[in-house]
This record gives structure tokens, sequence and C-alpha cells, in this order.
């Protein structure tokens, strides 16, 4: 069991890797050195995103239509060749924006939807493999494993990026993204290796889940009030924590005056304490109401956000830091609880179809809290950066009290009680949830 969580994670570790440079990076240097709209930028960061319906497509029909005797890793496999081809054309795009517009224009939009739609078939496949070879009891320990692994390669990502990107120019940022790129396919490839098991068709004619279109299904599951409001709740705390990571490295070099290289490590900074933070949160598992680790989570994250617009205000970058590190820790234990939450609320028999939709509140989140955050950058033009970046924070920290309130009103022993009647009365598997 051990072997295939580190695999699992490495499959995780591979995927976040080629987010680092696009989100981290690039976004940075469109923003700051090329002079582009943050409106426009943070649109291509989005767009990818735009196909997260596929996600229930894709999770659902692989849950009972394998390929190659495998239901997940043929998908898994797709996604990172187009999770590593995006990110390594990725610069190219992008210095083509400020040549020839609308020719950059159309490659962008490219190249960040071949990364988005990778992105898009490999998160549902693996987060729902990672279900499957956890079982109810074991799920917890699973996510510990793959979250630490994806933050420990997320810091190596951004200090090995932040080292190879000093002193900066174009053709060293070429070199970077197609190292960091490489890397990430041989990780993958290796995670993928004899993981999965082949696929036996057992069950595959029995039960009220296999009868059903996945159509059929997503309806049934959005008349469930608790899926609904899960969904909303994920859609807006994920939106604050999205938003941000767009705007957070741009901020730091506009209003901070902060080099590349050193903006580039800020995501080490913050992974450090997520890191620190998500141990933690697992530790607090077993002993601690997942919702009273989310609360603490969210509400840091919220504290962040305000301790940035101050930074800003100040012109202090040690408020900034401080601002950071809140951030990082308030999003691990967020995070923790939060997933854990996510995997309770996915029926036995349906872990595609459940990831799939959770997978597109991420989306929406993505879309959501990074367009609002980069218009209202935009638009809030008072002379002087601070005021754009101060009202995006502030609406994000809007969306995070909502999402807070949201909060109270889960109950997951409700979710699966309706799931029970609604979806899946055949399968035995409900009830062993519920007790």
């Amino acid at each position: 069991m051990l072997r295939k969580r580190i695999q699992i994670g490495l499959i995780h570790v591979a995927v976040a890797m080629t987010l680092v440079p696009i989100n981290s990076t690039l976004n940075r240097i469109m923003i700051k050195e090329l002079t582009l709209s943050a409106t426009l930028v943070v649109l291509l960061a989005s767009l990818p995103y735009l196909f997260s319906p596929v996600q229930v497509a894709i999770g659902s029909y692989s849950d009972f239509h394998p390929l190659f005797s495998r239901r997940r890793s043929p998908y898994i496999l797709l996604g990172l060749i187009l999770c590593v081809t995006g990110v390594a054309a990725s610069p190219l795009a992008a210095f083509l924006l400020e040549r020839r517009f609308w020719m950059g224009l159309g490659a962008s939009i490219l190249v960040f939807g071949a990364w988005g739609m990778g992105y898009n078939f490999a998160a549902v496949s693996y987060l729902a493999l990672a279900t499957e070879i956890s079982g109810a009891n074991h799920r917890g320990r699973t996510l510990a494993v793959m979250w630490f692994m994806m933050i420990c390669g997320i810091i190596a990502t951004a200090l090995v990026l932040g080292h190879l990107l000093d002193p900066y120019s174009r053709a060293v940022l070429y070199r970077s993204f197609l190292f960091v790129a490489g890397a990430a396919a041989l990780i993958g490839c290796a995670g993928l290796i004899g993981l999965e098991q082949p696929f036996d068709g057992a069950g595959k004619e029995d039960g009220g889940t296999q009868k059903r279109t996945w159509g059929e299904l997503l309806r049934i599951c959005l008349q469930n009030s608790q899926a609904v409001l899960f969904f909303l709740y994920l859609s807006l705390l994920l939106s604050a924590v999205f938003g941000q990571d767009l705007l957070l490295e741009p901020f730091a070099g506009e209003v901070l005056e902060m080099p590349v290289s050193r903006t580039t490590r800020l995501t080490a900074i913050w992974g450090g304490c997520f890191l620190a933070s998500l141990v933690l949160g697992g530790l607090l598992e077993r002993r601690v109401p997942k919702k009273l680790v989310a609360y603490v989570g969210n509400s840091l994250a919220l504290a962040a956000l305000l301790v940035l617009i101050v930074a800003g205000i100040l012109q202090r970058r040690w408020i900034f830091y401080s601002g950071t590190i809140l951030l990082g820790l308030g999003s691990g234990l967020s995070t923790i609880a939060n997933l854990s939450l996510m995997f309770d609320m996915i029926l036995p028999g349906s872990e595609g179809l459940f990831m799939g939709l959770w997978g597109i509140a991420s989306a929406v989140a993505r879309v959501a809290g990074s367009t609002f955050g980069g218009i209202l950058r935009d638009l809030v033009n008072t002379g002087t950066p601070v005021a754009g970046y101060a009202a995006a924070f502030g609406l994000l920290a809007v969306f995070l009290i909502a999402s807070i309130v949201l909060l109270g009103r889960i109950d997951v022993p409700k979710f699966l009680e309706k799931a029970r009647i609604s979806v899946l009365p055949s399968d035995p598997r409900i009830f062993e949830a519920l007790d």
C-alpha cells in the first residue's frame, strides 16, 4: 500500500510541477516584464479550466469503460503528456504575444488549453484512483502522502527554477521551462509503472449506477442539496485561494519591486509553511473534527489576505512575508480538512463521477477568482498599482467569508443518506459509508 501511495504521489507531483512555471513565474513575467494586461493574463491562465466539465464525462465514463484493461492510467498518461507539452511551449507563446499580438493570442490559447485539458484528464483520473486504492478507512493517509509529496515537489521546483532564472533572460527562461517539463514527464511515468491493476469488469452489470448515463447521474447528484451546497462552498473557498495565487508574484514585483528570482522563491516560502500545517492537519485528523480544522485554516487564509493589503499600503516587505507565511499555514490546514471532507462526499462505485463534479468546482473557482481579481486589478487604478491589488485581495477576502458561513451548513451524513436513497440504492458500500 505504501508503494502505491508513493506512486500516486509521484503523479500528483508531476502535474503540480508543470503548474509552478505557468502560474507562478510566467504570469509575473507577462504582467511585469512584458507589461501585458493582468486581465488578459488571468483570462489565459483561467482558460484551461473552462474545459472542466470534461472531468465529469471522463470520470464517470472511465468508471466502467477501461482502455487497455486500465480505467485510470491511460487518461493519466494522456493528461501528463498534454501538461508537459503546455509548459514547454508556454514561453514561446508568451513572447509571441509581445511581437505579434493576434498570432501570439492564438498560440497562447492553444498552449494554455493543452495544459488545462491535460490537467483535467490527469487530475480526475489519479484522484479517483487514489480513492480506489485507499478504501474508505485509509484515504486520510493517502491524502497526507500525496499532498506532502506534492508540496515538497512544488518547493523543490520553485527553488530550482528561481536558481536557474538568476540572472533572468529569455533564453534562460526557455531552458528552465524545458528542464521542468522533462523532469515532470520522468517523475509522472515512474509513478504510473505497475500502479493500476487490470480491470476485470466485476460488477459492471450490477447495481443502478452502471445502468444510468453520466448525465442522469449528474442530474441526480445536483438534486442533493448537500452536494450543491458543498459545490458552492468549494467554489468560493478555492476562488480565494487560486485567485491570490496568480496575483501574489506580480504584486510583489510591481508594488514591492522584487526581482523575478526572489518572487519565484516565494512559492518555496509558501510551500514550507503549507507543508508544516499539512502535517499538523494530518495529525489532528482523528483528534479534531474536520470542520473545525477547516474553520481554522479558512480563517488564517482570510487574515493573510488582509495582511497582504496592509503590506501594499505601507510598502513593507516584512509584512508581505508575514502574509505569505500566514497564507501557507492557512492553505495547508484548509486543504487537508477540505480534501478529507471532499473524499467523504464521494459515493462508492462512482468515484470518477464525483471527483469530476468536485473538479468542476475547482475549475469554476480558478476562473472566477483569477478573472475577477485580474479585472479589479486593472480597473481600480489610481495612479499606483497598490490600489488595484488591494481591491482584488479584498474581493477574495469576501469570498472566504462567504465560504466560512457555508461551511457551517455542510452535513456529510445527510449527504450520504440522500445519496443512498436516490443514487446508488443497490450498492451495499453506501451502508458501510454511513456506518
